[in-house]
């Protein structure tokens, strides 16, 4: 492989595995759970998001090789932990890519209404599997600019809507200010709700590891690896946090479940007319980037798989420009049975937004596991290397403190998603394939030693 991603890139990588589809469109969903204070939810997992990825960075730091989370699960583990991982991550991200696939579909028929939702998914995978083929620098410049693109118009809706609170720009000249944050409640949907809508947030920052395969083709890995993690907690704030607050400055809580995108109203409040078109534009390259991303980061999986002796040598075969050719048209084509199944699914669906939720959410489950084992894999790496910690210029704080909280944290909102009626249909799911997966597993170790 060719380490041809530069610090730009890298990082835009990073913020771009942060922002999804679902911050666009899904967060009038998450705020009706629990009102304003879903905003301390944000908070609360990019806080256990941030240790996460300290710790994979102090792993990295000293080893950024491609498939690094499988990897270190394997060495410091069990290479049962590097299977079942590795499997996890391809479902996760296939998953989360065949509902980009639903997700543009419908998206393009804002424009054409008649134009059936399989064409234009076929088109976007058949380009995303082109890019990807290229050469890995030529991923790096399409995701560089999906990222820029969501995070220009956060920017913009981000001081739009301050114009809007602080000196009523687009409310003639009558600022809105900050009560709506507490009028109508601030814990609206008590304990339960907040920790019913904890768990649908820590599902939005799906990705943010996806760093850790970047560095594996990186220029300069430790230096890009650094600069990235350490402006997470920022991008956090800023992205999420920030766009959020404005949102439920300028809203009522309880009038977001009726308006559609708040991203939308936001923009329309301020006069700009064409706010639903530019905002589908955004979201379309959203969905473009969870794909790309998809791509990119499986298909790495599969050929860590073959470096391994798990899955046939050829899923390892690189092509001229460095890129493994076969597992790249193995994940683009896993994730063109979303293509499919926008053909199907309409016949048991009554619009494409269930598709999606039923697609994406069943990906929440696998995505988890690798932050389990990132959290594992470095405690057991500090005690199998004592002699690095003396020197090491990029540990993880408050460790191992750190990890038992954040396990905690985790597995206390995996609970909750098993009691929440909305999301315990896609954690089943979830836990159907990674029984699957255990199950091939020892089954291949039986046959083995028979």
């Amino acid at each position: 492989m060719q380490r041809k991603l530069n610090a730009r890139q890298i990082h835009m990588i990073a913020i771009g595995g942060t922002i999804g589809v679902g911050l666009f469109m899904g967060s009038a969903s998450t705020i009706k759970w629990t009102g304003p204070s879903v905003l301390l939810a944000y908070a609360l997992a990019g806080i256990a998001l941030y240790f996460i990825m300290r710790a994979f960075g102090e792993m990295l730091y000293i080893d950024p090789d491609t498939g690094s989370f499988a990897k270190f699960a394997s060495e410091y583990m069990h290479p049962f932990f590097g299977y079942f991982t590795a499997w996890s991550n391809i479902f996760q991200w296939v998953a989360i890519g065949m509902s980009e696939m639903i997700a543009i579909g419908s998206y393009v028929q804002f424009w054409w209404p008649s134009l059936p939702g399989w064409i234009p998914g076929l088109i976007a995978i058949a380009t995303l599997c082109l890019a990807n083929l290229v050469s890995v620098k030529t991923f790096g410049n399409l995701e560089f600019w999906f990222a820029l693109i969501k995070v220009v118009t956060i920017v913009l809706m981000i001081i739009a809507g301050f114009g809007l609170i602080l000196f009523g720009i687009g409310n003639h000249m009558q600022p809105i200010g900050f009560s709506n944050l507490w009028r109508f409640g601030f814990f609206t949907g008590g304990v339960k709700g907040f920790v019913f809508a904890l768990s649908i947030v820590l599902a939005s920052y799906q990705g943010i590891e996806f760093i850790g395969i970047a560095v594996g083709e990186a220029e300069n890995p430790q230096k890009s690896l650094v600069s990235a993690i350490q402006s997470t907690v920022s991008r956090i704030l800023i992205f999420y946090i920030g766009a959020i607050f404005v949102i439920l400055c300028i809203y009522p809580w309880n009038q977001l479940g009726t308006i559609g995108s708040p991203f939308v109203q936001t923009f329309a409040k301020i006069g700009i007319s064409a706010a639903a078109a530019i905002i589908n534009f955004v979201v379309i390259t959203a969905a473009l980037s969870g794909a790309n991303s998809g791509i990119y980061s499986t298909s790495r999986m599969l050929y860590t798989l073959s470096k391994t002796n798990q899955l046939p040598k050829r899923f390892g075969l690189l092509n001229r420009h460095g890129v493994p050719v076969y597992a790249t048209l193995t994940i683009a084509f896993g994730i063109f049975l979303g293509v499919i199944l926008n053909l199907i699914l309409p016949m048991f669906f009554k619009n494409a937004n269930d598709m999606f939720v039923l697609v994406y959410s069943s990906s929440v489950l696998p995505g988890m596991v690798p932050w389990f084992v990132i959290l594992i894999s470095q405690l057991k790496f500090r005690k199998q290397h004592p002699d690095l910690m003396a020197t090491h210029p990029f540990k993880m704080p408050f460790a191992p403190f750190s990890n038992y909280v954040t396990i905690a944290f985790l597995l206390l909102t995996l609970v909750f998603m098993f009691l929440n009626p909305e999301t315990q249909i896609p954690v089943l799911i979830g836990v159907a394939f990674l029984a699957f997966i255990a199950l091939t597993y020892w089954l291949k170790q039986l046959r083995h030693h028979a």
